[in-house]
């Protein structure tokens, strides 16, 4: 039963994001895009980096 209300509780707190994400958000311009795009690629690298170092020790 627990789970169920912790299932419940993840559904409704996404449900409540993507409703207030869609009536609030603004689309990002393309240069800021571009920007993050950039800057995402070497995030991603670097925690697959650190995740196998983490394995590895």
């Amino acid at each position: 039963m627990t789970l169920l209300i912790i299932l419940f509780c993840v559904f409704a707190a996404v449900a409540l994001m993507v409703i207030l994400g869609e009536r609030y958000g603004k689309p990002m311009e393309a240069e800021q895009q571009q920007k993050y795009s950039k800057i995402l690629w070497v995030v991603v690298f670097i925690a697959i980096i650190a995740a196998i170092i983490r394995q590895m020790v």
